[in-house]
């Protein structure tokens, strides 16, 4: 357990209680707007979020994605060509039927994703061979009314900077290897973040609406429950006959094309706070935090020597594309500094009094606590980087530690009842072995284990819950 420290609140004790505690002090969003589950981002919290979209972006830019934009409103003509769609998404959707004065003919429905404005269109885009294949992302907000407790950035009703992508092509091997590369795309990115993750197949009865099977990246946070992180679908063809997507092959015979998509929400960034964050505060991983370094000046009053150097250690830092700001604040002690932009999750401070100004040295210290290290103005940026890599590495194997201890495996002794956290248990892939899980556990069962962070050994080495060899393991949990 992390002890309690200066957040005043244990997150393994009361995770409600830090989580919106770090949320307020760090400045990350506000709560208060009078819209239940719509959150107002601080310039601070939104940077973040701009800085982990960004490696994201980057990830699909690479593997020839490319960005587009669709509306917002979805007439119910073309929201309801799909059944299935209708029916999983309908009862969470904002309908809009007219202005304050007028009525509309046709409702529209307010996007809670976007596969059906997406493809309407792509009906009237893709027409041959040469049109495929497709692989467009958007950077959206999407609406939906949850039905479930709203938790700031990890439950919402406007999902801020939704990133989907979305993609077509002529054959179901292309769809299939379309549907790796973005399992690939997505580890890489939640890697990044230092996330530990499972990877769960989902069940035929709890797929995404509309979808042949889709797969989920599943965390687990300081309360015991479940997180998705993003889901990677495949689609089939489902949505192309919905929509009459049509190519003309190469052999002249006109077929519909295979589709998939997959998105990643801000969710990912509440992982971070709760997974990362400890008794200090915030903890942001160096890629993503909005300041790299802070830099604190040690004075008596004010030394115009020791302000200079800071403000010249600063400038050399900005040229080289460093994220960090001087702490010109002469009210406080450089300890409150200290507490305050560990609180808020910087992952290394420099301290500059007057022996580093006298000398071309900076102090480095580190958000993880290692020992501080002073070097030359020379050394600075590469003692940084390594500082940042050994961050990283600290944030990865603390991740890891957290999801063990989160994690009941088999063999399981006593009862599943008060388990606190997720449960992997052996399973034969039935519904009936499934239903009895989640009665033994009261917990839903997420889908079949297809990666994991933690070693397991051979699912055939366990019983199934109905007295055959098991073939698989589940990962079962109560989610947000």
């Amino acid at each position: 357990m992390e002890k309690q420290g200066p957040m005043g609140v244990d997150k393994y004790a009361d995770f409600p209680e830090w989580y919106h505690k770090v949320l307020k002090e760090a400045k990350i969003v506000d709560i208060r707007y009078p819209v239940k589950g719509m959150n107002v981002w601080m310039p601070y919290g939104l940077k973040a979020l701009r800085l982990t979209q960004r490696i994201l972006i980057q990830l699909l830019e690479e593997t020839g994605h490319e960005e587009a934009y669709f509306p917002t409103m979805i007439p119910e003509s073309v929201f309801s060509r799909e059944k299935d769609f209708l029916q999983g998404f309908g009862g969470e959707t904002f309908v809009v039927e007219g202005t304050a004065t007028k009525r509309f003919d046709d409702r529209l429905f307010v996007r809670p994703t976007s596969e059906t404005v997406m493809y309407y269109m792509w009906n009237m885009w893709i027409k041959g061979r040469k049109d495929l294949p497709v692989k467009m992302y958007q950077i959206v907000n999407v609406f939906r009314y949850e039905t479930k407790m709203t938790h700031p950035i990890l439950r919402v009703r406007e999902i801020m900077g939704f990133i989907e992508a979305h993609t077509a092509h002529a054959s179901m091997d292309e769809a299939e290897a379309q549907i790796r590369e973005a399992l690939g795309i997505y580890k890489k990115f939640f890697d990044t973040l230092q996330l530990p993750y499972f990877i769960v197949k989902t069940p035929p009865w709890d797929t995404f609406a509309g979808a042949e099977y889709n797969y989920d990246f599943i965390t687990v946070m300081p309360d015991g429950k479940g997180l998705e992180l993003g889901s990677v679908i495949n689609l089939g063809q489902r949505f192309s006959r919905a929509f009459d997507i049509k190519f003309m092959d190469t052999d002249g015979v006109e077929k519909y094309v295979y589709q998939t998509c997959y998105g990643v929400s801000e969710r990912t960034l509440g992982a971070v706070i709760g997974i990362h964050g400890d008794d200090k505060g915030l903890f942001f991983p160096p890629e993503i935090a909005p300041i790299q370094v802070v830099i604190v000046p040690i004075m008596k009053g004010v030394e115009q020597d020791v302000l200079d150097y800071s403000r010249n250690v600063e400038k050399y830092l900005k040229n080289l594309g460093v994220r960090v700001t001087v702490d010109m604040d002469l009210e406080h002690t450089p300890g409150w500094k200290y507490y305050y932009w560990e609180m808020r999750g910087v992952p290394t401070r420099i301290e500059i009094g007057k022996r580093e100004a006298s000398t071309n040295t900076v102090t480095i210290a580190r958000r993880d606590g290692k020992p501080k290290v002073q070097v030359k103005i020379s050394e600075m940026y590469d003692a940084l980087k390594t500082a940042w890599e050994e961050v990283n590495s600290f944030l990865r194997e603390r991740g890891l530690r957290h999801l063990e201890k989160m994690v009941v495996k088999p063999p399981i002794e006593g009862g599943l009842e008060n388990v606190r956290g997720l449960i992997i248990a052996p399973w034969d892939g039935s519904r009936e072995c499934a239903e009895e899980l989640e009665k033994d556990t009261g917990k839903q069962l997420l889908g079949e284990i297809v990666e994991s962070p933690i070693p397991l050994d051979a699912p055939s080495n366990h019983t199934s819950c109905r007295g055959g060899r098991a073939d698989r393991f589940a990962l079962l949990g109560v989610t947000y």
